[in-house]
């Protein structure tokens, strides 16, 4: 089954089977197959430009512009402290009272189990 398409970078004519540049190792795919490449620190995408090889533009970026900052990968998720004294459980979302409006962790996030300070005492813990 030999369907005749045209490589459009070299010009030359294969089957389905070997029409991409790299199936037929195609001299001139430079010229069609142009990817950007991204900087694997920051993930910005860095121009190059023709005739310039890549991995020394990315290299050159990494040494000089890179914005790169190890310390922003490594972002705490568990920043709400439990305001109940003694406990030092970090949750990843705020849990508020709705008495005192004081941030909880799980197991304290009910008025009686903080000894709530709020408007109004609960009978219970539903409550």
């Amino acid at each position: 089954d030999f369907l005749p398409l045209k490589c459009d970078a070299c010009g030359e004519v294969f089957c389905k089977d070997h029409i991409r540049y790299d199936d037929h190792k195609c001299g001139s795919a430079y010229k069609k197959n142009v990817q950007v490449p991204v900087c694997p620190l920051c993930n910005a995408p860095i121009p190059v430009q023709k005739g310039e090889i890549p991995d020394v533009v990315v290299g050159a970026h990494m040494d000089k512009d890179c914005k790169y900052n190890p310390a922003q990968q490594k972002e705490k998720i568990f920043t709400n402290k439990c305001l109940k004294p003694g406990c030092k459980r970090k949750e990843m979302m705020k849990v508020v009272c709705e008495q005192c409006n004081g941030n909880f962790c799980i197991k304290h996030r009910h008025p009686l189990d903080h000894d709530c300070k709020g408007s109004s005492h609960p009978i219970s813990k539903a409550g």
